[in-house]
């Protein structure tokens, strides 16, 4: 009855970089083509500082594992909203306690492996040791103070984090520096997964963290051979030295787990004697969970996100530019199927930039006095906020960057790439890059056209889990169907519409009629890449 799997340990790679660098991509999705940070800044704002443009040098690894079967992000997130931007059911817990060097990490490993889902996050309690003082790091050097006692985790951290990461919240997870017994100043940024899997040694010892699993694995493994690997480990991975290991071992490893991992057995769901090696426990714990997660599936209804609001007058947190005579001569000149390449940049550029503007015109200001060069007083206006952030929901709203940065000095710049799966239509998080502390910004999100709304949800619900307020963000579109424009609005009332035309007619591929057919396609000359989720004239489903 054993189940066949691969015996390969990998390694689940959740290298997310630092906030302003985080990638979910494809190994093939030519990640060192897309530009890095750019900061300009509005008039508006009072620095007088000179032009620039700086460029973000930090490096991501895509965080991936790959099987027999298919390529797994082991980061990311499902849609996690439904077409009213509501929550969906929250993700599958699996905690995983055993003895220090038990084989979590490697059972952990097996079952994602197994399992089979796109979205997964292996969340490790190592992360979570205490920030040590100066006399605890005195003691850690000399292999004297006890990192296998309850006190020497952040329980109060640790819950926070992974009952937001249940919710399909974005987290931050400190990096533990085992050589150096402390916290790096950088922390990790996690996304919401379909699966969650806790491991850790005192897994199982916190009430409120066991309020948060719903399935708890208990992985037993003789303590001879626990020994051997926390010695091969701690020597060749932590630097420690054979006298040391050994001296920590019987001091405090063995006892801790007599006294506090041990008994926490009697609360698991399912045992697994000798770890990785069990496949008939592994095939169980596997079966479950997919019975676990069919019942919780939800399916993105492009449907009913269609006919949701049929009928409906446009919301009043809709702006739709004057159709002036050159407002109109512009939209003749790029909806029409016979114009060059050309003229359709250049007239789409010069739609951009008067619609940045009447953007601007949006932004709370306050008064301000100047001096002019004759020494008179003028009465004018200055932004009343912190800065402007652009971010642009590649590749189509990536076009509308040059316009905002002709209007905008040192302005600091976005991108998110979402993507559809093909199997089930969803929209998916692959790409995101967001420069730091977007909380007091307003945000400018960027796409050619909006048919659906899908892609601008989901990039909404992207901006607020990056603590962005939902009143200082403003979606910004050349063109608009009524269908996305009520889709925004009534999951996120506060969110300032923008657009030069509203066309009221989707046809059954939700393409927008009469429309400008694939923004991006005619824009950059190229034909649209099946697996493009870039703007919604280019879905696919």
């Amino acid at each position: 009855m054993a189940m066949t799997m691969s015996q390969n340990d990998v390694q689940v790679q959740q290298k997310e970089g630092e906030e302003d660098d985080q990638s979910i991509s494809r190994s093939d999705s030519g990640e060192d083509s897309l530009d890095g940070l750019m900061t300009h800044r509005c008039p508006l704002t009072p620095s007088l500082s000179p032009r620039k443009r700086t460029t973000s040098q930090s490096k991501t690894e895509p965080p991936l594992l790959r099987t027999n079967k298919r390529t797994i992000y082991t980061a990311g997130r499902p849609p996690w909203y439904n077409v009213t931007g509501t929550t969906f059911k929250e993700a599958f817990v699996i905690g995983l306690c055993g003895g220090s060097a038990s084989g979590k990490t490697t059972v952990a490993n097996k079952i994602i492996e197994a399992l089979d889902v796109p979205w997964v996050v292996l969340l490790s309690m190592d992360s979570f040791y205490k920030v040590l003082s100066k006399e605890e790091q005195e003691l850690a050097a000399r292999n004297e103070y006890n990192f296998d006692h309850p006190d020497a985790f952040d329980f109060e951290l640790l819950v926070t984090v992974l009952r937001k990461l249940k919710k399909g919240k974005s987290i931050k997870v400190p990096v533990y520096d085992f050589t150096s017994h402390s916290r790096r100043k950088e922390w990790k940024t996690v996304y919401g997964a379909n699966v969650v899997i806790f491991e850790g040694i005192l897994a199982f010892a916190n009430k409120e963290l066991l309020k948060l699993l719903d399935m708890k694995v208990f992985v037993d493994t003789d303590s001879d051979i626990r020994l051997v690997r926390r010695l091969k480990r701690d020597i060749t991975d932590r630097g420690r030295d054979i006298v040391g290991v050994i001296k920590q071992y019987n001091k405090f490893v063995k006892p801790a787990f007599e006294q506090y991992i041990e008994p926490t057995v009697q609360v698991a769901d399912i045992v697994v004697p000798r770890g990785g090696e069990n496949f008939v426990a592994l095939d169980l714990i596997v079966q479950h969970v997919h019975s676990q997660l069919e019942k919780r599936k939800l399916r993105w209804d492009i449907s009913a996100l269609a006919s949701a609001h049929q009928g409906q007058p446009l919301p009043e947190t809709l702006s739709v530019m004057e159709s002036t005579p050159q407002v109109r001569g512009m939209h003749t000149i790029i909806r029409n199927k016979e114009t060059s390449r050309d003229e359709f940049i250049f007239y789409s550029k010069r739609l951009m930039r008067l619609l940045i503007e009447h953007a601007l015109s949006f932004l709370p200001l306050k008064p301000v006095t100047v001096e002019t060069p004759q020494g008179t007083v003028y009465e004018g206006k200055r932004l009343s906020g912190k800065r402007i952030t652009g971010v642009s929901i590649l590749r189509a709203g990536e076009t509308m960057e040059q316009a905002l940065m002709a209007v905008c000095k040192d302005i600091r710049l976005g991108k998110i790439l979402i993507q559809t799966n093909h199997d089930t239509g969803e929209p998916e998080l692959h790409y995101l890059r967001l420069p730091k502390d977007l909380s007091e910004d307003y945000v400018i999100l960027m796409d050619s056209t909006v048919s659906t709304g899908a892609a601008a949800l989901m990039a909404v619900r992207v901006l607020l889990d990056h603590d962005v307020q939902e009143d200082k963000i403003f979606l910004l579109s050349l063109l608009m169907a009524e269908m996305g424009v009520h889709s925004v609005a009534y999951a996120f009332p506060k969110v300032r519409i923008i657009t030069t035309a509203v066309d009221k007619k989707v046809n059954d591929e939700f393409h927008i009629i009469p429309g400008i057919g694939n923004f991006g396609d005619r824009y950059f000359g190229t034909d649209a890449p099946s697996d493009w989720y870039e703007s919604d004239e280019g879905m696919d489903y």
